[in-house]
């Protein structure tokens, strides 16, 4: 009974966090951006546990357990954008923006504000219902019969609109650094303990299989394009990366912050494959190798360390679920409900109104849980279609002053098309590169010469 109790001890601790949280709201700016309030620290805490989300936990460590030890390249997507944001976040702070889609506007015209919440709700909402699914799968793992399934998947999200509710980015903040530690100590604790047990990381890792072992076979040029692109295009565009910025007290803590993440984000991923890498020499035949990491703490680990490595589990999901159901949430209120429907909102409205958009897309991303088991092609997809809808006009809308309206609703809108045709019509299986390759060059292309053409 550890387990359960050492998790829903955690789970309270969130509840009770958010409730006094949720006294301070009083805005719009409080319930979306936390008053402008958060230091370096914090907002370092709330980056990293924001990023290292399901497709890390569940999505690289599946990759992990079919590749062997070619996965240490899987940070390197991520690693990239953040080191670019780094160049970036000082600027977008002192836009005074509440979201990417102010920005867009502000450049581009209240099209590209429309388009840009459209692509940015198509791909957050994919992103939270494979969070609701990685967190009812530590549940069924966790209380085998009590209910399994739909009901877990059913609750998990249950808690996330809930918790997401009650304060925003208040509750989401201050709690992400909690969570971004208790990654760290359960992660690293396991698997500092399982390379002892082994002889050393080396030592133990080398009883792979051969195939495993060998780094050179495992993805072709192409492959390795279509698989850190994605990722590095997310981040580089993240409405949630742009909101924390939005949220910090001055640019230059927002610029530190992301110097803090880029070491953060090398080292917690590198872990996570590490610890994947041991899950699969000890478990080498596993029904679902998503879950490597989840059956590692269950049957290897001593089992306070197990529970710790599933409470970080759960943090990794529900902060990476909170945030990505808060910024679309924020973008329907501002960008849409605030922009032309009711302009005269007051606060107390809007507050209200974010917390009821919560819980509407909170829903419909429960219902999209129901739709796929997978985890790493499903974050993949979700990544590029963000990736190849916004971040492209975002960077042109912050970095070139010659892009112009037309090129850039060009650049989204093509850039979206191009990655559902490639992957819902099958040419990502016919020819073997990944939808983000064309969609990309498709979405920069359309971008610069329309925006030559048009000036």
């Amino acid at each position: 009974m550890l387990y359960p109790a050492v998790v829903f001890i955690y789970l309270g601790a969130l509840i009770g966090v958010g409730a006094w949280k949720a006294r301070k709201i009083k805005s719009q700016e409080d319930f979306s951006l936390a008053g402008r309030s958060l230091g370096p620290m914090v907002l370092f805490g709330t980056l990293l546990a924001t990023w290292i989300g399901t497709g890390s936990i569940f999505g690289n460590a599946e990759e992990t357990y079919r590749i062997g030890l070619a996965a240490f390249v899987l940070p390197i997507g991520g690693a990239a954008g953040v080191m670019a944001l780094y160049f970036i976040a000082a600027r977008a702070r002192r836009s005074d923006a509440f979201t990417i889609q102010d920005i867009l506007e502000k450049r581009f015209g209240p099209a590209a504000r429309v388009i840009g919440t459209v692509t940015l709700l198509l791909a957050y909402l994919i992103i939270v219902s494979y969070q609701y699914r990685a967190g009812a799968a530590v549940l069924d793992r966790m209380l085998p019969g009590d209910g399994g399934g739909a009901f877990a998947v059913i609750a998990v999200a249950l808690f996330v609109i809930l918790y997401t509710a009650l304060a925003g980015m208040y509750s989401v903040a201050y709690t992400d650094v909690a969570n971004g530690i208790i990654m760290m100590v359960g992660i690293g604790g396991a698997l500092l303990l399982l390379s002892r047990q082994g002889g050393g990381f080396a030592e133990t890792i080398g009883k792979l299989p051969p195939d495993l072992l060998v780094t050179t076979n495992a993805y072709s040029k192409l492959d390795l394009i279509g698989i850190l692109l994605p990722p590095f295009l997310l981040l580089l565009g993240d409405a949630n990366m742009y909101q924390r910025f939005f949220s910090a007290r001055r640019a230059d803590e927002a610029r530190r912050a992301t110097l803090y993440l880029f070491v953060g984000v090398i080292v917690l991923e590198s872990m996570i494959v590490g610890l994947a890498l041991i899950g699969r020499t000890y478990l080498p035949a596993l029904d679902n190798p998503a879950h490597v990491i989840v059956e590692t703490a269950f049957t290897l680990l001593p089992p306070f360390l197990g529970a710790m490595l599933i409470a970080a589990i759960l943090a990794v999901v529900i902060s990476t679920a909170d945030s990505y159901l808060l910024a679309p949430s924020t973008a329907l209120v501002r960008d849409v409900y605030h922009r032309f429907m009711k302009p005269g909102a007051t606060d107390a409205e809007l507050v209200k109104a974010g917390r009821l958009v919560v819980v509407a897309l909170g829903l419909i991303a429960l219902f999209l849980a129901f739709q796929s088991t997978a985890f790493f092609r499903v974050a993949l997809f979700a990544y590029t279609i963000y990736g190849v809808g916004i971040t492209p006009a975002l960077l042109a809308a912050l970095l070139w002053k010659g892009a112009t309206p037309s090129g850039a609703l060009s650049g989204m809108i093509s850039g979206v098309v191009v990655a559902l045709i490639w992957k819902l019509g099958g040419l990502e299986a016919a020819t073997g590169i990944g939808a983000v390759i064309p969609a990309v060059l498709i979405s920069c292309t359309a971008i610069i010469v329309v925006s030559k053409a048009t000036r």
